[in-house]
């Protein structure tokens, strides 16, 4: 069963007025996120060296204009704003899926199709 992103949404909120999360490691105390652990041992300084010079992955650009995109699509009040709106969300998500990051689950999963006739 899938889940909603406002149901996921919902259930962390419970889980967060119960006080699930309350005694977990590292509450309370900053983010490392330096922490590169999970990156093969060969591959950390040239990563290290990528982010120190504000060097940013195409996938990760495309994402945030991916998210912009959408919410100018939800936004758009007119059909001429939610056309051109849906038209670079569908040159974006093209461009993701062919740089190989999108892993052919955005288009073909019908998602881009879905987000339009749900805004319509």
């Amino acid at each position: 069963m899938l889940l909603s992103e406002a149901q996921v949404e919902a259930k962390l909120a419970d889980a967060a007025r119960r006080g699930e999360f309350d005694d977990l490691p590292g509450a309370g105390r900053p983010l490392e996120l330096d922490d590169d652990r999970d990156v093969p041992e060969e591959l950390r300084m040239a990563f290290r060296v990528m982010k120190n010079a504000g060097y940013v992955p195409e996938a990760v650009r495309l994402r945030g204009e991916i998210a912009s995109a959408e919410a100018l699509l939800q936004a758009a009040d007119d059909a001429a704003a939610r056309d051109r709106a849906a038209r670079r969300l569908r040159v974006l998500l093209d461009r993701l899926n062919q740089s190989g990051e999108g892993r052919g689950l955005i288009s073909e999963s019908g998602y881009f199709r879905q987000l339009c006739e749900r805004l319509r």
